[in-house]
């Protein structure tokens, strides 16, 4: 076994990406349990504005968030087809609606680069870093710090 091989390929993540208003975001493809449309969900009284709503899925309750919503960019329009990213958070489905899906980025985590302070209008701390294509700039989003910070408001 070459293990120099061993170490280039523990370094590639596969970030699925999504854009949260006009930001294009990633994360790691294996914190996603699933990807689907906004399904019928209840509004849950008192719940922070953000929160969308709670669903159902194949007997697991949901809550959903608006990303945008949380992330300080406006809400996500709904007519639009936006799509709902189902993470597992501390045991907890987390529904996280975003604009819209884009594609699968393989990327080499070495090559990360810190987080700017502000990023599309999305504060730094929401992100673990970025990572340049050749022609896009995706911010890999902190997941657990964007849900963590839910749980303080």
């Amino acid at each position: 076994m070459n293990n120099q091989n061993d170490s280039v390929n523990q370094n590639l993540v596969e970030l699925s990406t999504f854009f949260v208003g006009d930001a294009l975001c990633g994360m790691d493809i294996l914190k996603i349990q699933e990807i689907n449309k906004l399904i019928d969900m209840t509004t849950v009284p008192q719940a922070p504005s953000y929160v969308l709503g709670i669903l159902n899925l194949r007997g697991q309750i949901i809550t959903s968030i608006d990303l945008s919503k949380k992330l300080g960019l406006g809400t996500t329009n709904l007519s639009h087809d936006p799509r709902n990213i189902i993470v597992n958070s501390k045991g907890e489905h987390i529904g996280l609606l975003v604009k819209k899906i884009s594609d699968v980025v393989q990327a080499d985590t070495t090559k990360f680069e810190p987080p700017p302070s502000n990023m599309a209008g999305i504060q730094g701390n929401f992100f673990t870093g970025v990572y340049k294509t050749k022609d896009k700039l995706i911010g890999i989003l902190d997941v657990d710090k964007v849900l963590r910070l839910e749980e303080t408001k």
